[in-house]
């Protein structure tokens, strides 16, 4: 028996060794040394990540992790979901190719229709299903059949509050994000 045989072995069986020492995920707790989260938005779908709340004499309301933007032109529309640090993270225009080829005009109901369905689609493929909204819309609008195209898709347009630790003499103590409900 040549020297890589006998490593190969020696790998195998330490393989086996260890993969029986450790039964569940309780050892593995126990065992865990350091422990490193690599989702960035892990903080802000629980709840507890710090929003931007700006100066209270601001027009714009800056209390948000995600909102909406949307940008007119006279030829096409574009929305974007603004992230409160990292800038735009979503981006749909009628200017994509894709959406272009299908639309007779850039700038009608149709397009704004579009437009909606295709942000709610990557949004929710990107992981964002709460978005803040401030924009004001029209009855019987463009931009009414935008937001509600978004809603239809499955957009939340409203954050949810930011969890603040509750003191011992508060009276009022919020439920916990990350403890699930029973119902």
């Amino acid at each position: 028996m040549n020297g890589i045989t006998r490593t190969l072995g020696f790998v195998k069986s330490s393989l086996r060794a260890s993969s029986r020492t450790i039964h569940g995920n309780a050892e593995l707790i126990e065992n865990c040394n350091a422990v490193k989260n690599r989702n960035p938005r892990n903080l802000e779908l629980l709840r507890i990540a710090r929003k931007p709340s700006g100066y209270h004499l601001d027009r714009q309301v800056r209390e948000y992790w995600h909102t909406l933007k949307i940008t007119k032109a006279p030829r096409h529309v574009a929305a974007e979901i603004h992230h409160f640090e990292n800038g735009p993270v979503i981006t749909v225009s009628t200017k994509d190719w894709a959406i272009k080829k299908q639309l007779y005009r850039l700038s009608d109901t149709t397009a704004y229709i579009n437009l909606g369905r295709v942000l709610a689609q990557r949004c929710l493929e990107s992981g964002i299903s709460m978005v803040s909204c401030h924009i004001e819309v029209t009855k019987g609008g463009k931009m009414e059949a935008f937001i509600k195209e978004l809603e239809n898709g499955g957009i939340e347009l409203k954050e949810p509050t930011r969890y603040k630790k509750p003191n011992p003499w508060d009276q009022h103590r919020p439920e916990k994000p990350w403890d699930p409900t029973i119902e």
